[in-house]
């Protein structure tokens, strides 16, 4: 650089880079490094610090700290003051980063996303009520369905003509019962609803001994199982449109929960039932699929390429919002054995389609039904 500046004295920069092989801009860029840089201009037109001080302390005073730029700008001129323009105020608020809301506001809480983990039956529950149509417009009857999230078995179930926290007070303390639970043995999730959060039903809960969960505001996806059950419902072919009285509601329920508890293979059980994962047979039911499987193979093994077919597992755990952290410990997806032709799932956190189904209580308005 130095020969370049030399040289060029006598024939010109742009001559001496070119018989140097020296690009000019490498050139000047040496030369502002080894100069002083100027100190930049400003501007007569700038504000000074003890102006832009006093048209802060205006914008922030109790008189116009919850109003916008442009309304004080509007104000001030109105009484015969100017400050500034409207936009130089954004440009001191923005400098001191306060170009945002300055009155001091209730804000939201941030809830805690609820973890819940069940990994075998009356360990988690969810619970919750949806409405049927009654006979007339404006006329409904409310479903209250407590559901087992590890089993998808509907442990208790009624229909009633209004919402209450009596009612469900009255349906979680008989299917608790009904279960057999032990204090500290059971979550129960729901939403937040009038009669999940409700006083008598907080109540007992806490002398049962039972933990109780809610999801986020406005979260549905904090309860899926139970939303999930509730569309299978009503995605039933023969869901009728309207339901004609309260005992055309319970008659039709207990046929579904009937069925859907004992004869629906539910895709997030590994194609069993919600009953036979609630009471234990789940391994009787994998000897007999093994079994057929096993014969199937025999009779024709040039159909299985890659060996033995075995049934698909069961999931080891279920999850109500999965922790991304540990979501590997408790989720293996679907591999494929080198030796067998079927996907064999070890352990699936959340699973997803149909849900669970049955019981019922309740004196005079709701008729008791348990399996």
């Amino acid at each position: 650089m130095r020969s370049a500046e030399e040289l060029g004295e006598s024939i010109g920069v742009q001559a001496a880079c070119a018989a140097l092989i020296v690009p000019r801009s490498s050139l000047y860029r040496a030369r502002t490094k080894r100069s002083e840089r100027t100190i930049p201009k400003i501007s007569p037109r700038a504000f000074s610090q003890a102006e832009k001080i006093k048209v802060r302390e205006e914008l922030n005073s109790a008189r116009f700290q919850d109003r916008s730029p442009r309304e004080v700008y509007a104000t001030l001129i109105d009484e015969g003051r100017y400050l500034c323009s409207w936009r130089s105020m954004y440009r001191i608020l923005n400098e001191n980063h306060e170009v945002r809301e300055r009155r001091d506001q209730l804000r939201h809480p941030n809830y805690v996303k609820p973890e819940l983990l069940a990994t075998a039956p009356n360990q988690l529950w969810s619970w919750d009520i949806t409405k049927l149509l009654g006979p007339s417009k404006w006329t409904y009857f409310y479903l209250y369905v407590i559901l087992d999230v590890y089993s998808r078995y509907v442990v208790g179930w009624m229909i009633a003509e209004r919402e209450s926290a009596a009612l469900a007070e009255e349906l979680i303390s008989q299917t608790c019962a009904r279960q057999g639970i032990q204090r500290g043995q059971l979550t129960v999730h729901a939403d937040r609803g009038s009669a999940m959060t409700s006083r008598p039903v907080a109540l007992l809960l806490a002398d049962l001994g039972v933990t109780k969960t809610h999801s986020r505001p406005h979260v549905s996806n904090d309860n899926p199982y139970s939303e999930a059950q509730f569309k299978t419902m009503k995605y039933r072919p023969d869901y009728p449109t309207r339901f004609g009285c309260l005992q055309d509601a319970r008659a039709w329920a207990a046929e579904f929960f009937e069925w859907y508890n004992r004869e629906h293979h539910h895709t997030g059980l590994a194609l069993l039932t919600p009953a036979d994962v609630h009471f234990h047979c789940v391994e009787d039911v994998l000897k007999k699929r093994q079994a057929v499987l096993q014969a199937a193979y025999e009779k024709t093994p040039e159909r299985f390429v890659k060996g033995v077919p075995h049934p698909i597992q069961l999931p080891k755990a279920v999850w109500i919002n999965p922790p991304i952290s540990r979501t590997t410990a408790f989720i293996e997806r679907p591999t494929r054995n080198e030796n067998e032709n079927s996907h064999c799932t070890s352990a699936v956190p959340v699973s997803f389609g149909a849900m669970p189904i049955v019981h019922e209580l309740c004196p005079q308005i709701i008729t008791p039904i348990f399996e």
